[in-house]
């Protein structure tokens, strides 16, 4: 990771308790013996696992890290201790899709009841890593990992009556495909994880619109990262015709991880400054909520009051459009 973040993020990759506590993937791959005596013991699950690949090799190519544990041994071993997970495979073409891909869901449906939901995220290469050489996620290839994902959720619906395996919204929207309904996702396990949310967003758009008050002559910002952007244009035009505000959709580009990097919730503090900075005609902006962690806190050390402070407008930080309207109609501000 670059320099200058919040100092968590540089050990949240690999450890184990702030996966328990709040649901950030952990790849595992710096547990010792104590650890997985101490899971076992205190019972900390469900865990959320970053597993990328169950096959050996391939994982230590993933993660740069010839010495990385066996994560099926790992998870083996959890599993019959009554640990259950919450995993994701970022896939990177060419290195764990394909047989490989099938491999690691195979492995994964074999423990049954312990992996609660996977998901199967494209990887996001920035300009500062140096671990990948496999092949750019296009539309072609994001349609194949698709179709695996799909057979296998048809699977477990089949046999376990739920979804269980989801591609999440970026990989929709690279494949150029529609998102699923709502009951696709069921309880919308791995929403965090950008699996589900636009469809969520929706969902909320359109159950809420009838308690949004008249906003006749108000301008909106909504800031959004590129890759969000084109789901977000028939929501906006829905709150424009029931509110009478006019909505202007802001897309930010990522000023720390690079161009490449479209994820609405890795925007950075000073990319919603740069979007906003310049902006007096805005009577309010909304910022995705993911944006920030629990402590109010940007990826980049900036806290949501800093950068309310430096802007002309008022910020939001939510997903919950309809929740945030009301609360600023009411003048309950967030």
């Amino acid at each position: 990771m670059p320099a200058g973040l919040r100092k968590p993020l540089y050990v949240r990759d690999d450890d184990y308790r702030l996966s328990f506590a709040y649901g950030n993937f952990a790849t595992l791959s710096n547990v010792k013996e104590r650890d997985i005596e101490r899971i076992l013991e205190y019972r900390l699950s469900p865990l959320y696992v970053s597993v990328h690949a169950t096959n050996h090799d391939a994982r230590k190519i993933l993660l740069n890290n010839q010495r990385v544990p066996d994560i099926k041994a790992q998870l083996s071993r959890l599993a019959k201790g009554g640990i259950q997970f919450h995993c994701q495979m970022v896939i990177v073409p060419g290195l764990n899709d394909q047989a490989v891909l099938d491999e690691s869901l195979t492995d994964l449906w074999d423990m049954r009841d312990a992996v609660l939901s996977a998901a199967v995220v494209p990887v996001g290469l920035t300009q500062f890593s140096h671990l990948y050489s496999g092949r750019k996620m296009d539309r072609d290839t994001a349609r194949s990992i698709l179709a695996q994902v799909e057979r296998w959720g048809r699977r477990a619906m089949r046999l376990r009556g739920e979804t269980w395996v989801f591609g999440s919204d970026e990989l929709y929207l690279l494949a150029e495909r529609e998102l699923p309904g709502p009951k696709h996702y069921g309880e919308f396990a791995q929403i965090e994880n950008g699996v589900g949310a636009v469809t969520s967003l929706r969902m909320r758009v359109a159950a809420g619109l009838d308690r949004v008050a008249h906003r006749e002559g108000q301008r909106i910002g909504v800031v959004t990262g590129f890759a969000m952007a084109p789901l977000m244009k028939p929501l906006l035009d829905s709150l424009r015709g029931v509110t009478g505000a006019e909505f202007e959709l802001i897309v930010a580009e990522n000023s720390l991880f690079g161009p490449t990097i479209t994820t609405a919730g890795l925007l950075v503090g000073r990319d919603i400054m740069s979007a906003l900075s310049d902006r007096h005609d805005l009577d309010i902006a909304l910022i995705p909520a993911e944006t920030i962690n629990e402590d109010r806190v940007f990826l980049d050390d900036y806290t949501l009051e800093a950068v309310r402070e430096s802007l002309p407008m008022p910020i939001f930080p939510s997903y919950e459009f309809i929740d945030v309207l009301q609360s600023e109609a009411s003048g309950i501000l967030a």
